[in-house]
């Protein structure tokens, strides 16, 4: 076992209150604590800014290419499913069915599942962020900050998941497009 007996901490980092000045306090605290063979310096640069800079750059990037290809999977699904559908869809166009009706219904279908995937996908995603940062910090040396940590909130939570709705909704948009301009008697004939 090793012995901690003689280890002392070395360095304190102390964060001051909004409206106090960082460099007076620093010397204040510097004028009772030289005499005692210490100092004190305001925000010695530390290079964990760069880090934690990186890592957001990283996390912004992952999400933009999450949204990517959310999107592109939604428009891979909607196209097929409408594929799938256009005899059903030529039938209700036969008897009445207007084009933005159409475009309403394959709208509606894929709103539903972005409803699941929001109530399924934002608790999964804070679960995810509550793991996952921790662990890139250490990964780099660094325990990172609770304002970096703690990013969600409920309001914040629930606009993600309607973002959610938003990207299933305009990667579904072609495809309803194309299954409203969709004529009637060539829907009908595909089976």
């Amino acid at each position: 076992m090793a012995d901690f007996a003689s280890a002392e901490p070395s360095t304190f980092l102390v964060e001051v209150k909004s409206g106090v000045s960082g460099d007076e306090y620093a010397e204040r605290v510097a004028a009772v604590v030289q005499p005692l063979g210490g100092d004190a310096t305001p925000n010695a640069p530390s290079g964990q800014e760069g880090v934690i800079l990186i890592m957001s750059a990283m996390a912004v990037l992952l999400t933009l290419m999450l949204v990517s290809v959310a999107g592109l999977g939604v428009l891979n699904s909607v196209v097929l499913d409408t594929r799938e559908r256009i005899h059903d869809l030529g039938v209700c166009k036969a008897i009445g069915m207007s084009p933005r009706q159409t475009m309403s219904l394959v709208l509606s279908s894929v709103t539903a599942i972005g409803v699941i995937g929001e109530l399924i996908g934002a608790p999964a995603g804070y679960a995810l962020h509550s793991l996952v940062m921790p662990v890139m910090g250490r990964a780099v040396g660094t325990s990172l900050p609770s304002p970096v940590l703690d990013v969600y909130e409920p309001v914040q939570l629930l606009l993600l998941g309607l973002g959610g709705v938003v990207i299933a909704v305009l990667g579904a948009l072609i495809p309803a497009g194309w299954a409203a301009r969709a004529r009637t008697a060539t829907a009908l004939r595909t089976e």
